[in-house]
């Protein structure tokens, strides 16, 4: 609750100080000059590009002698908007974690796009940060409403617009939306992990990958037939037996670039009642 009391704050000042029309976020500059006035013996005096083995990220603390904190990113990753929100993801670090860790985080790949407290507590609170800060919920909504359906090309749009990747921008997305929909990140035809909306996950439509073997894709899926599409991307409707138990629309696109398959699976928004066992209780998800 506080971390996200935090963030909704930030948003206010955020809309109040930069205007609604301040997408995408400068974040290297809010975060030096914010720090600088609210924090002036504790500054963020740096934030830089480096070459980072194994991390994409990392909040350091200055050098013996010198002041202050360094957000480094890592130079090697190609994508803007992985980069621009590495870097809310290690402020919010700097903004509610620095204390607890004097000597520094570092953040892997995985801490950016696992938004849930299973993967670590004070990840999801840094993402959940990042997110707010660069994807407020207001103007997102504005982009697009609760209810309505949206393909990868329109969530594409809110990507440009926000300068987040095209995961994080789907992400946001199913955490505010009305629809039942689950993204899907796969390779080489296994699952990496699944993100489910609210509704979804509470009729059963989610995927567990943690501590468990690894998750086939279905065969008939257009994760697992690239053959099927013209180009990196498409979509189409599933009869109940390919994604879960039930009919469902896939729009897909395959990122040669990183080396995963994007699935975002649309089911009806007509609700069915399903049992919450103990199972889901264990695997539902922070929001």
């Amino acid at each position: 609750m506080l971390i996200f009391t935090f963030s909704r704050g930030w948003a206010k000042i955020a809309n109040a100080v930069l205007g609604a029309d301040r997408y995408p976020v400068d974040v290297k500059a809010i975060a030096k000059e914010y720090s600088q006035q609210c924090f002036p013996y504790d500054p963020i005096t740096l934030t830089k590009g480096a070459s980072l083995d194994g991390f994409d990220g990392a909040l350091c603390r200055a050098p013996a002698g010198k002041k202050g904190w360094g957000i480094i990113y890592n130079s090697d990753i190609s994508s803007p908007g992985r980069i621009n929100f590495t870097l809310a993801h290690e402020f919010g670090h700097y903004l509610v974690h620095r204390q607890d860790f004097p000597d520094g985080i570092e953040c892997s790949s995985q801490d950016m796009v696992r938004w849930d407290s299973e993967y670590g507590q004070i990840e999801s609170q840094a993402n959940d940060f990042a997110a707010t800060l660069l994807m407020p919920l207001d103007d997102y909504r504005r982009q697009i409403d609760d209810a309505t359906k949206p393909t990868l090309d329109n969530l594409s749009v809110c990507a440009d617009r926000y300068g987040v990747s095209l995961i994080a921008v789907v992400l946001r997305w199913l955490q505010y939306t009305l629809r039942r929909a689950c993204l899907v990140v796969s390779r080489d035809g296994f699952v990496l992990w699944a993100r489910s909306s609210k509704k979804a996950w509470k009729t059963g439509k989610y995927i567990k990958t943690a501590n468990r073997p690894p998750v086939p894709v279905p065969l008939t899926s257009l994760a697992a037939n690239r053959n099927f599409i013209t180009e990196s991307k498409g979509s189409t409707f599933h009869r109940e037996d390919v994604w879960f138990d039930e009919e469902c629309e896939e729009n897909v696109l395959f990122s040669d670039q990183y080396d995963f398959v994007i699935s975002l699976i649309h089911f009806s928004n007509e609700l069915v009642d399903h049992p919450e066992d103990d199972e889901l209780q264990i695997d539902r998800p922070t929001w």
